[in-house]
């Protein structure tokens, strides 16, 4: 798993480095201690878990976490226990009190491996064992799932999305089209369009340069038409 650590105070840094060295798979890659820094870095970087210290001077842990738009484990480290409680409301992996042990440590991470590997784990009966029948996402301070096969299109709307599902409301998420499609299996969904991706499967007609998905119209954009009628070419 790869992890990133966020704290105000370079000490706290250090010994997040000096454990993460001591458990095999667990790669730290980059330590902040600014909030608009992290921000940054986790718009271009996938990211498996954050490290993340709730009291910093200009922003919460807290409050920087439910800003972001990649979904990610989170790790809480505090000097301050009155902040478990809201820690829980955002499903942290765990909260951990500072100062803390390397033994209190691996517990933390044993959890975020077992988590990590719950939200990854493969569809059992596609017979290939490498795609998900269910994804998780992170939604109104909690976890959401998704089934995969029920999905019809996804609409891109800014930073937000909403997942369009066979049956159902459907799901609005803080998250880009791009971040999304990195978790959806290649060979089941394809972008279209700069705000709408589509469940191949699921794709009634398509007429000209309009797809017929459900009773949705969803059009086709110049520069993914190429890709995508080679698809079907094939």
């Amino acid at each position: 798993m790869n992890a990133i650590a966020l704290d105000d105070e370079r000490p706290a840094l250090d010994v997040i480095e000096a454990f993460c060295s001591r458990i095999d798979y667990i790669d730290l890659v980059k330590t902040f201690t600014r909030t608009g820094e992290a921000r940054l870095y986790l718009e271009t970087n996938p990211v498996d878990v954050i490290f993340l210290d709730i009291n910093m001077p200009k922003e919460s842990g807290l409050a920087f976490f439910k800003s972001i738009t990649q979904q990610t484990l989170v790790i809480f480290t505090t000097a301050y226990s009155e902040y478990a409680s809201e820690s829980y409301d955002v499903e942290a992996v765990d909260y951990l009190l500072k100062p803390y042990t390397f033994d209190r440590f691996s517990k933390a991470m044993q959890r975020a491996q077992t988590r990590w590997r719950t939200l990854h784990q493969p569809d059992g009966n596609n017979g290939q064992g490498s795609e998900p029948a269910q994804l998780f996402f992170r939604a109104d301070y909690g976890l959401v799932k998704v089934t995969v096969s029920d999905i019809l299109f996804i609409e891109g709307l800014d930073n937000y999305l909403k997942i369009h599902l066979h049956e159902g409301t459907p799901i609005v998420l803080r998250l880009t089209l791009k971040a999304i499609l990195e978790k959806l299996p290649t060979t089941k969904f394809i972008r279209v369009h700069r705000s709408f991706i589509v469940a191949i499967d699921k794709i009634q007609s398509i007429r000209g340069r309009m797809i017929l998905t459900g009773e949705e119209e969803i059009p086709i954009g110049s520069s993914y038409e190429k890709d995508f009628f080679s698809l079907f070419m094939k």
